[in-house]
């Protein structure tokens, strides 16, 4: 018997899909063979992210491309290019800040171009595959360096770099296919979900060096891929898309489950999302399977980034 009570189950709305004609459904891609052989696979959304225009970011992970939605649903293509992107965000420094796999990390104009690669490797060792990025108030980057990583494979890895003295510390070498990354409010701890282990690491943080205690915040059960993309509301609840679920899990700052989104499409790969509107009440998340882009109003708004230098 379970200690919690069940979530509420709310349902989300279809905010806009990939139009037709920029699906690609005949195009070859290394990551398609690699990651979904023998499929048809036209589009495969990431990373939304907002600017302050409202207008919304998503990547394409197979096709390299980046692209915009402005407030009427229009669809913009800002980037096409050989690469694999994944997570995004906006960097202290106005860019889009572009994990992709194949490259490493690499930021991009917003008003589009061509990306440009920032870090490609640790020492004299190419990254894995670079998964899903976050900055801190400080401004300071942590990343996830996922590769091929799972319960066969303990050696996923998450990084933080900081910009100003270009210092980059391992904070994790065992992880079982890391994913998105969040802190919590007081960034005194950081939280990355582990997808092939199905869960969501607690990672406390220090100003130097590797992680200590790093403990399961929570774990999640069944669904044939896991935890994905993370967000955090301003109460300091934990918002955790389940990519194989077709949902959103929503836990409070003990891990207590408060709510399910579930997600109206047929797909069941929701892998990330983010706050958007004027109050960032609204939360938008990327249904990957079919190329949509799922919203639903909350009472709490997402959490906002104020970067300091100090």
């Amino acid at each position: 018997m379970s200690l919690y009570p069940t979530p509420e189950t709310r349902w989300c709305e279809v905010y806009t899909c990939v139009p037709e004609h920029l699906q690609r459904y005949d195009a070859p891609s290394e990551w398609i063979s690699a990651n979904k052989p023998g499929q048809s696979v036209p589009s495969f959304l990431e990373g939304p992210v907002f600017d302050d225009a409202g207008s919304l970011f998503v990547t394409d992970i197979p096709h390299g491309r980046i692209f915009k939605i402005n407030e009427n649903g229009e669809w913009e293509t800002i980037a096409d290019y050989d690469g694999w992107p994944n997570g995004m965000r906006f960097g202290p420094d106005g860019r889009l800040w572009i994990a992709d796999y194949r490259h490493g990390v690499m930021t991009l104009d917003p008003a589009g171009g061509e990306p440009q690669p920032l870090l490609t490797h640790v020492g004299s060792e190419r990254f894995k595959g670079i998964n899903d990025l976050f900055f801190d108030n400080r401004g300071r980057l942590y990343f996830t360096d996922q590769g091929q990583t799972g319960l066969q494979d303990l050696s996923g890895r998450v990084y933080r770099y900081d910009l100003e003295t270009q210092r980059l510390d391992r904070l994790i070498d065992n992880g079982i296919s890391p994913n998105g990354l969040v802190t919590d409010l007081e960034e005194k701890a950081l939280f990355v979900a582990m997808t092939r282990g199905n869960g969501v690491w607690r990672v406390p943080l220090k100003d130097e060096g590797p992680a200590g205690k790093v403990g399961m915040f929570v774990q999640l059960a069944g669904g044939v891929s896991g935890a994905d993309g993370l967000a955090l509301d301003e109460a300091g609840n934990l918002f955790a898309c389940d990519a194989g679920n077709g949902c959103v899990w929503v836990f409070d700052r003990h891990g207590v489950p408060l709510w399910r989104l579930r997600s109206p499409t047929e797909g069941r790969t929701l892998t990330n999302l983010a706050f958007g509107g004027p109050d960032r009440k609204h939360l938008y998340m990327t249904e990957s399977a079919t190329g949509t882009i799922l919203t639903i109003d909350m009472e709490i708004p997402g959490r906002a980034l104020t970067y300091s230098s100090s």
